[in-house]
């Protein structure tokens, strides 16, 4: 007599799935949180300090100041600092984000598979030349090359560390922005041809647009990382704290300026005694730096979530 055996037990090791299972969600819990707890630690870190020089310095004067010489005259003025910094932000950003957009644009809509499969490598390339041979290429070539159209630029100036700079984060913008516009439904572009649209139409009447939270956020991560440079912003542009007395070129971006990150190192690597108002005030300006930082990326997940498109 024939037997109903059921159907065949497929769980049998289902004991040591579940706990492979559980393994990896602790895992995957103990990275998050280490990335977490870091975080936490280099804000506790820069506050510790950073309340200290605050004590000695006040608040008032290091935000409203247009003076840094802190080892000469003891003024703590952050806006120099700021100035040097924001010229270098928008002037590679003014390079940058069209450029990497275009090349996005390009890789995306236009080139074919043998074509983006060779350009985006060369082009991610440029990420991996270390900021100092940036540098280097500011001050030897860029700086004279700017001098035939500007006879009165300094050897050490703002522009040339803008150009550098921007040409640093082209790969940030056009391979983020890519993936975003890759990311785009083929019926959207489908739908654009079938109502005459031309290919640049769509390229950038549709595509650009549906892909908007990826390319801000990709313009958000280039600047955050303009920001952050350090080596060939200060070989292009110099060590010397300066706030534009007027609004021409030649104070803007003609002359030599340092950003924040360049004065930290220059605190850093000075003579200065640890816990000295001077040393600490490394930490003012790395709270602020970091503020400036943190916003921005808020910033870039506000805008991420605003025009977020999700498709079934």
């Amino acid at each position: 007599m024939a037997t109903d055996t059921g159907p065949p037990d497929l769980t049998d090791d289902g004991g040591l799935r579940s706990a492979r299972e559980r393994t990896y969600h602790v895992l995957l819990f103990v990275c998050a949180a280490l990335s977490v707890l870091v975080t936490l630690a280099i804000i506790a870190t820069l506050l510790g300090d950073a309340v200290d020089f605050f004590r000695a310095v006040s608040p008032v004067e290091f935000f409203t100041k247009t003076t840094w010489s802190p080892s000469i005259e003891g003024i703590y003025g952050v806006w120099p600092l700021v100035f040097g910094t924001v010229a270098v932000t928008v002037g590679s950003a003014a390079i940058a984000l069209p450029v990497g957009v275009l090349t996005a644009i390009y890789l995306s809509e236009y080139a074919s598979k043998g074509t983006r499969a060779v350009l985006k490598p060369l082009l991610e390339v440029l990420a991996g030349v270390p900021t100092v041979v940036y540098g280097y290429f500011a001050l030897v070539y860029v700086t004279p090359a700017l001098r035939v159209l500007f006879p009165e630029i300094s050897t050490f100036n703002a522009v040339s560390g803008s150009i550098v700079v921007g040409i640093m984060i082209i790969p940030m913008v056009s391979s983020i922005s890519e993936d975003a516009m890759n990311a785009v439904p083929d019926s959207l572009r489908q739908a654009g041809y079938g109502l005459g649209a031309t290919k640049f139409e769509v390229s950038t009447g549709i595509v650009v647009p549906a892909a908007t939270s990826g390319i801000a956020s990709s313009f958000i991560l280039a600047l955050s990382r303009a920001i952050g440079e350090t080596m060939a912003v200060t070989l292009a542009m110099g060590m010397q704290s300066r706030f534009p007395e007027a609004l021409t070129l030649n104070e803007l971006l003609l002359q030599p300026a340092q950003t924040m990150t360049a004065a930290i190192v220059n605190i850093g690597l000075s003579d200065v005694t640890g816990g000295s108002v001077q040393y600490k005030s490394l930490f003012a300006i790395g709270l602020t730096l970091f503020a400036i930082t943190l916003a921005m990326n808020v910033v870039s997940d506000l805008v991420a979530e605003r025009y977020r498109e999700e498709y079934e």
